[in-house]
């Protein structure tokens, strides 16, 4: 067996700053990890986490990158891929109101029960159309 530790996720962006900038006011994610910028690949990259380090996202600007579009959570499973991030929040309803009001966020699906006793989710897109889900629960 291999230990593990989840590390981080990266998402493809068209717009590094403007993400940069959304994530930052959205999650809290402000402290630079580290940033790359690779010409020879037409890359820029930046590596955000929250002040605990616990939350880690790099992010991946490449011209003429394509976006995609989910129309419902389970839209993402057509291509065989990483289909979303999903973040646990304290108050669902809370979150999902700030980030669909405040912050921009598209609702992909409102707050519903999960399978899970306890548990509540809903979907929301960032500002390029990344799918995120919010996932509240008893233990938080």
């Amino acid at each position: 067996m291999t230990a593990v530790r989840f590390h981080h996720i990266s998402l493809s962006v068209a717009d590094l700053a403007a993400q940069e900038a959304w994530y930052g006011g959205a999650f809290g994610l402000t402290h630079v990890d580290e940033r790359l910028e690779m010409p020879e690949a037409g890359v820029r990259t930046v590596v955000l986490s929250d002040a605990t380090a616990a939350v880690r996202v790099e992010f991946v600007e490449r011209p003429a990158s394509s976006p995609v579009a989910h129309t419902d959570p389970f839209a993402a499973t057509a291509a065989q891929t990483f289909t979303h991030l999903a973040l646990q929040v304290a108050n669902l309803d809370a979150a999902f109101a700030r980030l669909t009001g405040e912050c921009g966020a598209a609702t992909v699906s409102p707050p519903a029960p999960g399978v899970t006793e306890g548990m509540r989710y809903a979907y929301i897109t960032d500002p390029e159309g990344n799918l995120l889900e919010l996932i509240e629960t008893s233990q938080v």
